[in-house]
């Protein structure tokens, strides 16, 4: 894969002007590599909707990968080839780690052409990436234009970095399509570009760390990640219960801050990792939340939290979190562009869909 098309398929914004007939392009699968994992899904196109072709979650042995960058580029590519047949495609949008991008918005002149803009996020590179353009790769996209001129968001990652996990899926035997940020493949299947879509913060609670993004009409003009995972809490009930990490999971899942089985005790283990997530939660949204311009207007009135993540099933966190920062917290609904539940179940639960949000916006790249 070429850097020119690294550099198209970090954000959608090309694509607005020179889209690839969907009929030259392979049936692709979205796969969303973390450390502990390989998460992969496939859409059939039917029509008014799209249903599941395939979809899987599977482990990957410590050391692999390792806070997003890859350290073992045949092992990961070993791991992709055993799951090659299972995908239902021959093709994959792939995403890249927040933890290795830096992500920002910014404005532009009016009728500015693209190369005028990327002469200008060069220029911003200054004070916001610790990073040359020449090692970059980098894109934007067009969030609206306004009286101060054309909002962009912008996503930069290391040119090293983009190129080894394409040599991963090549070593694989797996065309790689796109990389992304995380971020924008969540907004993808959980935000949209409407209007009407208000300001969300994103808050992907995983094992090991926790992902933070700010959309605004489907474009990420932040993101960050923190050292607050549902590891420390399995690990916490499994020293004072004897718990597996799949019965802790169960717990939070069924029971979390509000169930009894397991004792005041029980909710006492978890409650020190659900409020240092709340602590974070709440100081990510005051931030965006309380910035105002020059005339003392409000820049990114965040209007709703969506929570999403394998470790954000706990019983009772949203209503924790909405106590704790007096915003509209709610699940993520992966499921908004792909189908209609009323009419079509998909086979992946929606306790486990919040898991593959990222995977899922990955597949929706081909429609």
């Amino acid at each position: 894969m070429s850097l020119a098309t690294f550099s198209r398929a970090l954000s959608h914004s090309v694509d607005h002007f020179f889209p690839t007939p969907q009929f030259l392009l392979p049936k692709s699968s979205g796969i969303d590599i973390s450390d502990s994992s390989i998460k992969w899904l496939t859409l059939n196109d039917e029509g008014l909707q799209k249903s599941i072709a395939s979809w899987g979650n599977e482990p990957l042995a410590g050391g692999i990968v390792k806070g997003g960058i890859i350290q073992n580029q045949a092992a990961l590519s070993e791991r992709l080839a055993q799951i090659k047949p299972h995908i239902k495609a021959h093709a994959a949008h792939a995403a890249l780690p927040e933890e290795a991008a830096y992500v920002f918005g910014m404005h532009v002149p009016h009728g500015s052409n693209r190369a005028h803009i990327l002469s200008m996020i060069e220029f911003e590179f200054d004070g916001r990436v610790p990073l040359p353009a020449s090692s970059a790769v980098y894109d934007y996209s067009v969030i609206a234009e306004g009286e101060e001129g054309i909002e962009i968001g912008v996503v930069v990652f290391a040119k090293e970095l983009a190129e080894s996990y394409a040599s991963a899926f090549a070593g694989a035997g797996i065309e790689l399509l796109s990389l992304e940020v995380e971020a924008q493949s969540i907004a993808r299947s959980a935000s949209s570009t409407d209007t009407a879509e208000p300001i969300t913060l994103l808050v992907d609670f995983g094992r090991a760390r926790t992902g933070f993004a700010v959309i605004k009409r489907g474009v990420p003009i932040f993101s960050s990640t923190v050292e607050v995972g549902g590891d420390s809490m399995a690990e916490t009930l499994q020293r004072a219960f004897g718990y597996s990490h799949e019965v802790a999971q169960k717990y939070w899942n069924t029971e979390g801050l509000i169930g009894a089985s397991g004792g005041k005790s029980a909710i006492e283990a978890i409650l020190p990792t659900v409020s240092a997530l709340a602590d974070e939660i709440e100081r990510h949204f005051r931030y965006w939340d309380s910035r105002r311009n020059e005339e003392g207007k409000r820049v990114t009135p965040v209007g709703k939290i969506l929570l999403l993540g394998g470790s954000s099933n706990i019983r009772g966190l949203p209503e924790y979190i909405a106590g704790r920062v007096h915003a509209e917290v709610e699940y993520a609904n992966v499921w908004r562009h792909i189908c209609n539940t009323d009419t079509y179940i998909p086979e992946i639960t929606r306790r486990d869909s919040l898991q593959f949000a990222t995977a899922a916006g990955l597949a929706l790249r081909d429609f």
